[in-house]
């Protein structure tokens, strides 16, 4: 028997697929290809078109940035969004890491100090706004904490700080509130660490720092580089603390004058152009952050293989 002869016995029974079966996957997941262009990708192109165009309709380039960049307090929130994400994401991620792997190694209170940790997630973020902004009033919890302790003895105006050190304060406030979920990230990473790796390390002479370098990092890696991509994102955007803790303008951001520009001043006829423009010009910055995260880990990893 031929070879053309035996391919078209093998294919005998075999019922071909009909036009209409093809086109069943794209039928079902038509529903979801509509509502994200009417809900996402009809506003996004609504929003691209608003910073390029001026307050007549007409084409504009650059003239929108131009006005972003000669607004009050740009120069300002640009900066704190940069020291806010850079300072944040280190010390969260830190602090995560210490407390991933602290906690994975299931000692006496481990639960205890788990629940501890986990408390900041339960809490709404009005409510963790409303619960230090009370805490930061020169009456505040905190200041009669540090009083009954004889830690300082007058209390500290909080609510006064301008500046980095009004950036600080919501450093530490939002630390506060997110790092338990970076810190989930990473227990659930550390739960691929089987406990004969680093005894067979230990075996071959390896100390805590060195099982910690070469064995741990490497298998936190992926959920490492979730959690600071995530949290990156997240502190680019950061906003709705800075505004109901300081309020508008007195800690301004990217995200902060966005909600300024839509909620303080809409009548203003330049304020829906700079709540585009500051919209797209933090879209840029994002996705920027991300990819060169990315390229720099990617780079990252093959160096060590390559050295491996």
């Amino acid at each position: 028997m031929s070879k053309s002869t035996g391919q078209a016995a093998s294919t005998v029974g075999i019922p071909k697929k009909s036009s209409f079966s093809r086109i069943i996957p794209y039928v079902l997941l038509a529903p979801v290809f509509i509502y994200y262009a009417v809900f996402w990708l009809l506003p996004v192109v609504s929003g691209v078109k608003e910073v390029f165009t001026d307050l007549n309709g007409d084409f504009t380039l650059v003239g929108n940035f131009k006005l972003m960049a000669e607004s009050d307090l740009f120069n300002e929130a640009v900066m704190n969004t940069a020291a806010f994400a850079v300072i944040s994401v280190i010390l969260q991620y830190l602090l995560a890491l210490v407390l991933a792997v602290l906690l994975s190694r299931k000692f006496k209170g481990a639960k205890l100090l788990m629940f501890v940790a986990m408390i900041p997630m339960a809490i709404t973020p009005t409510a963790t706004a409303i619960l230090w902004k009370t805490g930061l009033v020169r009456d505040g919890w905190i200041n009669t904490l540090l009083l009954q302790f004889h830690l300082i003895s007058e209390p500290l105006v909080f609510m006064n700080a301008e500046g980095f050190k009004a950036v600080l304060m919501v450093i530490l406030i939002d630390t506060w509130t997110v790092t338990p979920s970076v810190m989930i990230i990473l227990i659930a990473g550390l739960q691929g660490l089987q406990r004969e790796m680093k005894e067979a390390a230990y075996t071959f002479g390896a100390n805590k720092w060195q099982i910690f370098k070469d064995i741990v990092l490497p298998i936190l890696k992926p959920s490492i580089t979730t959690s600071i991509i995530m949290r990156l994102i997240a502190a680019i955007q950061v906003w709705a603390i800075a505004v109901m803790v300081m309020g508008y303008s007195k800690t301004p951001f990217l995200v902060e004058r966005i909600a300024f520009y839509v909620d303080v001043v809409p009548g203003v006829d330049t304020s829906t152009k700079l709540a585009f423009t500051y919209s797209f010009l933090t879209t840029i910055v994002v996705l920027l952050a991300t990819v060169v995260y990315l390229k720099v880990s990617h780079k990252g990893v093959q160096k060590g293989g390559e050295q491996a």
